[in-house]
C-alpha cells in the first residue's frame, strides 16, 4: 500500500512539473505585443498604376519599422475572409477601375474590422476602392469623385506638414516629391489634415495626408504613391511607415 501511495505521489509531482513546463513554453510562444501584423490588400488598379511594382515597394517602406510584420495579399476579396481578423491593420492599395469592388461581404468585413478597433491605411488611388458604397466616405474620410479634376500633371511639388505635433508627423519637415497631386477628393466626413500640397494648376491647397476615427479604429489616408519612385521618396515613405504604425496603435518612430 505504501509503495502504491509513493507511486501516486510521484506521478502527481511529475504531472505537475510537466504542466508547469507546458505553461512556460506557451507563454514564451506568445507574440510580442510590440509587433503588429499588417496586410497590404492589392491586386487590381487603374492601368496606369502598376501595383505589381508599387505594392512590394510599399511593403519594404513599412518593413523599415521592425515592429511591422507585413504581408501582401493580391486579392481585394480577402477583406471578406475571416483571416482578416488576424491582422492589426490593413492597407488598401487597390482600385476597382475595370471590375466591380470586392462585394458586400468584403464591405462588411472591412467595416467591422475598422469599427472594432483595428487600423486602416489608404494609399493613392485606394480612395476609389469602393466607388458604389456610400459608407466608404465615412471610413476613408474623402473619396475619389470622377466629376472633379483628377490631379495636376505628374511632376514635382512640395508636401507641407500642417500639423507638426501629431504623432505621425511630429518632427517631420516639408519635403519635395515627384508624384500626382490629387485634386479629386470629395466628402464631408470630419478629418484632421496632417499634410497638404499646393496645386500649380489652380493655386489651391489640397490634403495629402489626414487621419480620422471610424468606430474605435484609426484611419490614416495618404494620396501619395503613384509609382515606385513616389513610394520610395524618403518623405513619403516616412509618412506611410509612421501612419501605418499609428493605425496599429504603435507610437510612430522617426
Amino acid at each position: 500500500m505504501k509503495t502504491l501511495i509513493r507511486l501516486t505521489i510521484l506521478c502527481l509531482l511529475l504531472t505537475g512539473c510537466k504542466s508547469t513546463r507546458d505553461r512556460s513554453q506557451t507563454s514564451s510562444d506568445r507574440p510580442n505585443d510590440s509587433i503588429k501584423r499588417i496586410v497590404i490588400v492589392t491586386g487590381i488598379d487603374y492601368p496606369g498604376h502598376h501595383w505589381q511594382q508599387t505594392a512590394p515597394a510599399l511593403a519594404d517602406a513599412l518593413r523599415s519599422d521592425a515592429r511591422l510584420d507585413v504581408a501582401v495579399v493580391e486579392d481585394p476579396g480577402f477583406l471578406a475572409s475571416p483571416q482578416l481578423s488576424r491582422y492589426d491593420a490593413a492597407v488598401l492599395h487597390f482600385m476597382d477601375w475595370e471590375s466591380p469592388d470586392p462585394g458586400p461581404e468584403a464591405r462588411t468585413g472591412l467595416q467591422q474590422f475598422v469599427r472594432s478597433g483595428k487600423g486602416l491605411m489608404i494609399v493613392h488611388f485606394g480612395c476609389g476602392a469602393f466607388q458604389e458604397w456610400d459608407e466608404f466616405v465615412n471610413i476613408a474620410g474623402r473619396v475619389w469623385d470622377p466629376n472633379l479634376r483628377g490631379h495636376d500633371p505628374h511632376g514635382a511639388f512640395t508636401v507641407a506638414i500642417t500639423d507638426t505635433e501629431h504623432p505621425i508627423t511630429k518632427g517631420m519637415a516639408p519635403f519635395e516629391t515627384t508624384d500626382e497631386l490629387y485634386t479629386c477628393l470629395a466628402g464631408e466626413t470630419p478629418i484632421h489634415v496632417l499634410a497638404t500640397a499646393r496645386s500649380k494648376v489652380d493655386g489651391l491647397d489640397y490634403p495629402i495626408a489626414f487621419v480620422l476615427n471610424y468606430g474605435t479604429g484609426r484611419v490614416f489616408h495618404c494620396v501619395l504613391g503613384h509609382d515606385v519612385v513616389a513610394v520610395e521618396n524618403p518623405g513619403a515613405a516616412a509618412l506611410f511607415r509612421r501612419g501605418c504604425a499609428w493605425t496599429a496603435s504603435l507610437a510612430p518612430v522617426p
